[in-house]
């Protein structure tokens, strides 16, 4: 039987923060529009009361989920448990994206995710999402199978070191590979600050310091 809260336990937040691996799932206000379900992984997910969590969007093929968000703000994170005992919980609340460009990017990139400064994953990371939890579900995961966590891929830190040390090639992947879901909903993507954020990394190039 499953039951529902209306915020995380510190049980909950403890538990969450053990787990390898989570998922978002979104979908537009169409009818006939495509629910997305993203896996995320890297250490990227911070709890930050019993109500809100956030986590680092990490450059992708896709852009559905900052599509979703930007249309309605939806959001559910489901977590599994793979290994102990079987347990399935799930997130349900309001989100909102902030791009590179919004002043709140930096500022919560420096609290929350200093870890990752100067490396490969900080200059591909294209938003941070923030989401208000107004539910909080668990159920039994009995279905579940058992899986020994190995360890991260670094296929991911691969790719973004091959974009190189500065936002321009990033920039060029987000305007041209993520414009649009592939419902064709404009993601809003670096919107009219496209340009000027441009213009900022081209000056950091040439000053020689790796951009946030």
């Amino acid at each position: 039987m499953g039951t529902f809260r209306e915020s995380m336990t510190e049980e909950d937040q403890d538990w969450i923060r053990k787990q390898k691996l989570f998922v978002v799932g979104t979908c537009p206000l169409e009818a006939r529009g495509h629910v997305n379900i993203s896996p995320k992984g890297c250490d990227c997910l911070r709890i930050i009361s019993a109500n809100q969590v956030m986590y680092l969007d990490l450059t992708g093929s896709g852009v559905e989920t900052i599509t979703h968000l930007r249309q309605n703000g939806r959001i559910t994170f489901m977590f599994c448990a793979f290994e102990g005992s079987p347990r399935i919980m799930r997130l349900f609340g309001k989100a909102r994206v902030y791009e590179r460009q919004d002043p709140e990017f930096d500022k919560l990139f420096k609290q929350h995710f200093s870890e990752w400064e100067n490396s490969s994953i900080s200059v591909g990371a294209r938003s941070i999402i923030v989401a208000d939890i107004d539910k909080v579900g668990q159920s039994c995961g009995f279905g579940v199978p058992l899986y020994d966590y190995q360890g991260d891929r670094d296929n991911l830190r691969k790719s973004y070191a091959r974009f190189g040390s500065t936002l321009d090639r990033f920039c060029q992947y987000w305007c041209t590979k993520n414009e649009r879901s592939i419902d064709g909903i404009p993601s809003g993507l670096l919107g009219k600050n496209g340009f000027e954020l441009h213009i900022l990394s081209s000056w950091h190039r040439l000053q020689g310091v790796m951009p946030l």
